[in-house]
């Protein structure tokens, strides 16, 4: 991918690295929520250190982000960034299926 093809608003390391844009959709403090974020963050430290830009948002207090993202199933993580879209729904205990959902092949 060429650097003209990378929107201007996608964040980059200082070695222009292209940084994951994920956003992370969950409903309050329950439990599969508290998983999923710690779960996530865990794999973002382990396999994208400093490679990522992570938004958890609770639907509760912004319901409108979940309207915009058209949110059918919680927690549910957004991948937006690099190319291609996608959307992966549950806990993110799976580590193997959430890295293929990132495009990491490990």
């Amino acid at each position: 991918m060429r650097k003209s093809d990378i929107p201007s608003n996608v964040p980059e390391t200082a070695d222009n690295e292209q940084v994951f844009s994920l956003k992370l959709f969950v409903t309050g403090a329950s439990p599969n929520s508290a998983r999923a974020i710690a779960n996530l963050k865990g794999i973002c430290e382990k396999y994208l250190t400093k490679k990522y830009d992570l938004e958890i948002i609770d639907i509760y207090q912004q319901p409108l982000k979940a309207q915009h993202e058209q949110i059918i199933a919680l927690p549910m993580l957004v991948k937006s960034f690099p190319l291609p879209l996608k959307r992966l729904i549950g806990d993110m205990s799976n580590t193997e299926k959430v890295l293929r959902g990132l495009g990491l092949n490990t």
